[in-house]
């Protein structure tokens, strides 16, 4: 969905095309917890984005998977339930470009200026994305949901059990497939309405989710695996403050793009709440 119309690019209204990767210079406000969020801004990071992840001080993250998918970002900690909070979220909403949510629908909304619509109408020309697991209307609309749970309730357990196994168990993928694919979806979706404002200064409103996902999986027309063994996966390694941190390359990769993510994954919640280059903008997380 459209929403305000912006300023256009220019001065506090970075342009997609600007600098040498799709997303550079570009804002991007990363309100999301495992795992199809972070994969999403995880790569918009990779593409030169400026991702400023979010969290609630009450809702620890694990730091295996913040070392996964925290790469080219900065963790900060803020309470949204407070005004003091909500102040600081307006103030890095002055010069956002986009938002990421992937909290349980409704969830934000019960916050005072926190719906989706609300932060279209505060910041012209922003970009909302928002990630759910059963989509966006039905009985289940509101309902928390997860990867596994997805592939449950939607069929993929069932076929992944193979036709020998007609009455056995069912099955499940291999990889939190749902998640990573919504996710590399979304960050697609991000960076066409990013397009899209960049020609005529509007904003968007998107929505994904896992249950669509797998509808789209589970009605793709199957494509032949390639000939020859499959390429193992690409192995890179780093130094964090928290030692070395030994990671798979990102799959997305296209002549002239980034080999690799401007810095480790710091520290959960260990940098300050404003954008890379303001006050305290470096943060206290490691990069490399």
């Amino acid at each position: 969905r459209r929403g305000p119309r912006g300023a256009g690019p220019g001065p506090g209204r970075r342009s997609v095309q600007s600098g040498r990767y799709p997303a550079a210079g570009l804002r991007v406000l990363d309100l999301t917890r495992v795992l199809a969020g972070p994969v999403a801004t995880r790569t918009l990071a990779l593409l030169g984005a400026d991702v400023l992840r979010i969290d609630a001080p009450w809702l620890p993250e694990s730091q295996d998977a913040l070392d996964d998918t925290g790469m080219g970002k900065r963790s900060a900690r803020l309470d949204l339930a407070t005004a003091d909070g909500r102040a600081v979220l307006g103030r890095l909403l002055e010069t956002a470009d986009v938002v990421v949510t992937g909290y349980r629908p409704g969830a934000l909304e019960a916050l005072p200026g926190m719906a989706p619509e609300e932060l279209a109408a505060r910041r012209p020309g922003l970009v909302v994305a928002r990630l759910s697991a059963w989509g966006w209307s039905g009985p289940w609309a509101g309902r928390r949901g997860f990867d596994s749970l997805v592939q449950a309730a939607s069929g993929v357990a069932v076929a992944e059990r193979g036709p020998a196994a007609a009455d056995g168990p069912p099955g499940a993928l291999p990889a939190q497939a749902l998640d990573h694919g919504t996710g590399y979806l979304l960050a697609a979706a991000v960076l066409r309405a990013l397009t899209h404002r960049h020609r005529t200064g509007e904003g968007t409103c998107l929505r994904l989710s896992l249950a669509r996902t797998a509808h789209a999986l589970l009605h793709a027309r199957p494509v032949p695996a390639p000939a020859g063994a499959e390429e193992p996966p690409r192995l890179r390694e780093t130094v964090t403050g928290r030692g070395s941190l030994r990671y798979v390359a990102s799959p997305v990769e296209f002549e002239g793009g980034p080999r690799d993510w401007s810095r480790a994954s710091g520290t959960w919640g260990a940098d300050a709440p404003c954008w890379e280059g303001a006050a305290g903008g470096a943060g206290r997380g490691s990069s490399r």
